[in-house]
C-alpha cells in the first residue's frame, strides 16, 4: 500500500489520509480514465486508513496508538497456554498420516471420496457444463441468499429424494432448507428438534458414521444406540434392531441411513424396511433419514430413495438430510438440504419459520455457487440425463472393485468367508479386520484405513487391488 500511496503523492497528493484534499485536487483535473482510477484508489485508501486515536500523552491528533514491541504483554504466557493438543479426527487423521508417508506404494482407503481408475479426484463432466452456464450468465450476482437458501434448489432437492409425484410435495406439507452439506443438514435438524420436539433422545445405529454422535450431542440431543451390525455374519443384526427400537420410549427420534450404510455397507432389504416402518409408526418413533449416497449406492436414484419414500407415503412425519457431496462430486462446495415432512401445509410453514431462527445465528445464509450447480443440473432434462449416466458409471466402478477384491482374496486362498465384500453396498466395506491387522497393513504395506477395518472402495483401482489383497492375506494369516 505504501508504494501505491507514493504513486499518488507523485501525482500531487500530499497525504493519503485526507479525503477532502484528494477531492479538491481531483476536481480540478480532467475526467480522464487515470483520474477515475485514482478516485477509486482514494476511496479505498481513506476507508482502510487507521483511525486517529489520542491517548493521554499525545498532542498530535494524527498520532496512532500502537503497542510497544517491548510491552510486557508480548512476553506473557498465552491465554491459551493451558490447552492440550487435540487428537486428529479418526477419519480425517488417516489422510494426515497418509500424506506424511513417503512410500511410493502407499494407498489411502480412509476418506470417502471417489477416485478414478487412475486414483485421481473426479469432477463430473455435467458439473463442468453447469458451471460454464453459470459463468456465461452475466445477470448472475453474488448477493446473499435468503436464510433458507436457493428456492429453486430446495424445490428440486425435495423432488429428487421424495419423488416428483409425492403427495407430501403436492400438498405443500414439506419444508426444505438449503444447508451446509449433509453435516450441516443434520446439525440444523438436530438443533431444531432439541428446541421444539418433546423427546430429546435420538437412537443411532451401532456402528454409525463417527460424526453422528458428536453432531447430535452438540445440537442438544441425548444419543443412544440400537443394534445394527452383526460381526459374526458381517451383515445386519435385524432381530437386535427390532428389539432395541421396540424398547425405545414412545416418540424417540431414530436416525436411519437411507442407503449405503456408513461404515458397514449393510442395508436392510425392502421387506425389512417395511417391518421397520411398521414398528416405528406403531410406537410413534420419529424417523430422521441421513441420505448421503442417493444414486451412488445402486446406480439408481429412485431405488436408493425407496426407504425414505415408504415412510413419506404413509402420511407420517419425518426428517431427511441430503448431501450432493458424493453423487455429484461436490465435496468442497458443501451442498446439502434438510427436508421436514409435516402433517399439514400450515405446520410446514411454521416449521420453516423456526428453522430460520436456528440457521440465522449459525451461518446466516448458505453459499450460492454449489446450490446453483445442482439446480442447473436438476432442472435441465439433458444435463439430468447425463448426470444419471455418470452417476451409474461411478456406482458400477465401485461394484466392480468389490468383485475384483473378492476374486483376488479367493485366488490367494485367504482364510475366511469374504462374500460380505460383494454383498455390502455403497462406498464403504466393513472388512472385519481388527485394529491389530489394520496396524500391520499400514506398517508393512503402507495401506491406510480407519482402525475399525472400514475401507473406501472408491479409493481402489484395478492396479491397487492386488496390493490390498496381498496385505489382507498377510494380515489375516499373521494375526488370526
Amino acid at each position: 500500500m505504501r508504494q501505491q500511496v507514493t504513486s499518488l503523492e507523485a501525482h500531487g497528493f500530499d497525504s493519503p489520509t485526507t479525503e477532502s484534499a484528494f477531492s479538491s485536487s481531483l476536481s480540478s483535473s480532467s475526467s480522464s480514465a487515470s483520474d477515475r482510477r485514482l478516485k477509486t484508489l482514494v476511496r479505498h485508501f481513506v476507508d482502510s486508513s487507521p483511525v486517529p486515536v489520542m491517548d493521554s500523552h499525545s498532542q498530535n491528533p494524527n498520532d496512532t496508538v500502537s503497542p510497544s514491541p517491548t510491552s510486557s504483554a508480548f512476553h506473557a504466557d498465552s491465554v491459551f497456554a493451558h490447552l492440550v493438543r487435540a487428537p486428529e479426527d479418526p477419519i480425517l487423521g488417516v489422510t494426515v498420516a497418509y500424506n506424511k508417508d513417503p512410500s511410493p506404494i502407499k494407498l489411502n482407503l480412509g476418506v470417502g471420496a471417489y477416485r478414478t481408475e487412475e486414483g485421481k479426484p473426479l469432477v463430473l463432466n455435467v458439473v463442468r457444463q453447469a458451471e460454464q452456464q453459470l459463468v456465461n450468465d452475466r445477470s448472475r450476482v453474488k448477493e446473499y441468499l435468503p436464510i433458507v437458501g436457493l428456492a429453486e434448489y430446495n424445490k428440486l432437492s425435495a423432488k429428487l429424494i421424495l419423488g416428483a409425484d409425492s403427495p407430501a410435495i403436492q400438498e405443500n406439507r414439506v419444508t426444505t432448507v438449503q444447508c451446509l452439506s449433509g453435516t450441516g443438514s443434520l446439525r440444523v435438524g438436530g438443533e431444531f428438534l432439541a428446541r421444539h420436539y418433546h423427546q430429546l433422545t435420538i437412537y443411532i445405529p451401532l456402528p454409525t458414521w463417527g460424526n453422528h454422535p458428536k453432531i447430535f450431542t452438540l445440537a442438544g440431543l441425548s444419543v443412544k444406540t440400537y443394534r445394527y451390525y452383526d460381526p459374526a455374519t458381517r451383515g445386519l443384526d435385524f432381530q437386535g434392531l427390532l428389539e432395541d427400537l421396540g424398547s425405545a420410549p414412545s416418540g424417540a427420534i431414530v436416525l436411519l441411513h437411507a442407503c449405503a450404510h456408513n461404515p458397514t455397507g449393510v442395508d436392510p432389504t425392502i421387506q425389512q424396511w417395511e417391518q421397520i416402518r411398521q414398528l416405528m409408526r406403531s410406537k410413534a418413533l420419529l424417523p430422521f433419514f441421513d441420505s448421503a449416497y442417493q444414486g451412488f449406492a445402486s446406480g439408481s436414484l429412485d431405488a436408493d430413495a425407496q426407504p425414505v419414500r415408504m415412510f413419506v407415503a404413509d402420511g407420517g412425519e419425518c426428517l431427511v438430510a441430503q448431501s450432493y457431496a458424493k453423487n455429484m462430486g461436490l465435496y468442497g462446495e458443501r451442498v446439502g438440504a434438510l427436508s421436514i415432512v409435516c402433517k399439514s401445509a400450515d405446520v410446514a410453514s411454521r416449521v420453516e419459520s423456526q428453522l430460520k431462527l436456528v440457521i440465522r445465528p449459525m451461518y446466516s445464509s448458505p453459499p450460492i455457487h454449489g446450490a446453483s450447480i445442482v439446480a442447473t443440473i436438476l432442472k435441465d432434462r439433458n444435463l439430468y440425463t447425463e448426470w444419471t449416466i455418470e452417476l451409474k458409471a461411478m456406482a458400477d466402478r465401485i461394484i466392480s472393485m468389490r468383485q475384483q477384491l473378492f476374486d483376488a482374496l479367493h485366488a490367494r486362498g485367504t482364510p475366511g468367508d469374504w462374500s460380505h465384500i460383494i454383498k455390502q453396498i455403497g462406498m464403504f466395506t466393513f472388512t472385519g479386520l481388527n485394529s491389530e491387522q489394520v496396524a500391520f497393513m499400514t506398517r508393512e504395506y503402507h495401506i491406510y484405513m480407519t482402525s475399525d477395518g472400514r475401507i473406501s472402495m472408491a479409493g481402489l483401482s484395478s492396479r491397487t487391488v492386488p496390493h490390498l489383497a496381498d496385505a489382507i492375506h498377510a494380515a489375516v494369516t499373521s494375526f488370526a
